[in-house]
C-alpha cells in the first residue's frame, strides 16, 4: 500500500492537482481552507510494533486514536499529552498533524516532545523515514517534530513512532473559588512549588486544579493545597474541557472560539468572558472573527498570539501573521518538503 501512495503522490506533482490529506476528518474544522483531491488515509491502520517494557509504540497514520488509547490502557499506560479527538474518528495521523494537546499539556509537554520518529512521504512522492524508536536520536535535523502542527502541509504521515508514559498511580481534584487575577497568581506560585499540579482550570470565578502522581505527593499536595476535593465530579470536567464539550464552548450568534498563548505570568486580558487552562498559557475567548485587529494586538502586548480556532468566517486568516524572517523560513521548508505545493494548500497559510 506504501507504494501506491507514494505512486499517488508523484503522479499528483507532475500534473501539479492538489492533495487534501484526510484521517478521519475529526479536526476539519481546523485550520483554512480545505482543498484537492481526497487522500483518505484511513485504511493505512494498524499498530506496528509495541514494547511496554521500552515504553515505545509505532503505529499507522490512520490508526484509529481511541484504538491506540486503548492498547496502551490494558498495559497501564498512556499519551500523556491528553490528544483531543474532537470525535470517534480521530486518528493517530491526524494528532500529530493537529499539533493539539488537551488539558496536561502545560506540566508533561506537547504531542511534538513524544516524537521519535516518522515514515513519510515528501512532494516529490519519496518514502523517507526519520529518527527512531529511542530519545537519543541526534542524527541529522529532527524532521519528526517538524511534522507536529504541520497540518499535513510539509508531507503525508505513514508511521509514528511515540513516547508513552505508565499512568500515574494517584490522581485528585481540588477547586477553589478566585478571581481570574487570583487564580493567575496563585498559579504562579504553586508552579515555583514542588507540587505534583498536572492540569488547571479557571472559568467564572472557580479554579480546578488535578494532581497526579505517587500516593503519597497527592496526598501531601492536598493538605498543602486545601480547597474541595472534586474527584466525584472531575472525569467529566476534564473530559469537556479536552474534547470541548463544556458549556463554555458552545458558540451563539456571531461567535467564534480564539485560543490565546502567552506567557503563564501574563496579566488577566481584559477581553471578555474566558476559560484558562495551562496554569494560564491557554486563554480561550469567545469574540467575533470581526475582532480579530484587536484581540491580537491584546496577545502581542502580552507577547503572545491568538488563533482564530473555532469560526465559520473563514476570511479572517486563522492564525496569526508570521514575521518576515518566520515566514521565509516556513517557505523554505515547504520548498524542500513539497516542492510542487500539493499537499493541503492554503490549510496552514494562505500563500501555500
Amino acid at each position: 500500500m506504501t507504494a501506491s501512495i507514494a505512486e499517488r503522490v508523484r503522479t499528483a506533482a507532475a500534473a501539479g492537482q492538489s492533495l487534501r490529506i484526510r484521517g478521519g476528518g475529526s479536526k476539519d474544522f481546523y485550520g483554512q481552507a480545505l482543498k484537492g483531491d481526497l487522500l483518505d488515509m484511513r485504511a493505512f491502520s494498524g499498530v506496528l510494533s509495541y514494547e511496554p517494557s521500552e515504553l515505545v509504540v509505532t503505529v499507522r497514520a490512520g490508526t484509529p486514536l481511541a484504538e491506540l488509547e486503548a492498547l496502551l490502557a490494558s498495559q497501564g499506560q498512556c499519551l500523556p499529552f491528553e490528544p483531543p479527538h474532537f470525535g470517534p474518528n480521530a486518528t493517530v495521523g491526524g494528532m500529530v498533524a493537529s499539533g493539539l494537546n488537551g488539558p496536561a499539556r502545560g506540566s508533561v509537554g506537547a504531542v511534538r516532545d513524544y516524537m521519535l520518529g516518522v515514515t513519510l512521504v515528501n512532494g516529490k512522492g519519496e518514502v523517507l523515514t526519520f529518527g527512531g524508536q529511542v530519545m537519543k536520536n541526534v542524527a541529522g535535523y529532527d524532521v519528526s517534530r517538524l511534522m507536529a502542527g504541520s497540518l499535513g502541509t510539509l508531507a503525508l504521515l505513514l508511521e509514528v513512532s511515540l513516547k508513552v508514559l505508565p499512568v500515574a498511580p494517584a490522581e485528585s481534584t481540588l477547586l477553589f473559588e478566585m478571581t481570574e487575577a487570583q487564580a493567575l497568581k496563585q498559579l504562579n506560585r504553586w508552579g515555583g512549588l514542588p507540587l505534583p499540579i498536572n492540569a488547571s482550570c479557571w472559568q467564572d470565578g472557580h479554579l480546578a486544579v488535578r494532581l497526579r502522581g505517587a500516593k503519597a505527593a497527592v496526598a501531601a499536595a492536598r493538605v498543602t493545597l486545601g480547597g474541595e476535593a472534586a474527584d466525584s465530579t472531575a472525569g467529566a470536567l476534564w473530559s469537556g474541557l479536552r474534547e470541548q464539550t463544556l458549556p463554555f464552548f458552545e458558540l451563539q450568534g456571531d461567535e467564534s472560539l480564539w485560543r490565546v498563548s502567552v506567557p503563564d505570568t501574563a496579566a488577566a486580558l481584559d477581553l471578555g468572558p474566558k476559560l484558562m487552562e495551562w496554569g494560564g498559557a491557554q486563554r480561550w475567548l469567545k469574540r467575533p472573527a470581526s475582532q480579530a485587529p484587536s484581540i491580537r494586538q491584546a496577545a502581542a502586548q502580552a507577547l503572545g498570539h491568538a488563533t482564530l480556532f473555532r469560526a465559520a468566517d473563514k476570511s479572517v486568516p486563522v492564525f496569526t501573521p508570521l514575521s518576515a524572517p518566520l515566514a521565509r523560513i516556513h517557505h523554505a521548508l515547504k520548498q524542500q518538503f513539497d516542492p510542487a505545493g500539493i499537499f493541503n494548500p492554503g490549510r496552514l497559510s494562505a500563500d501555500w
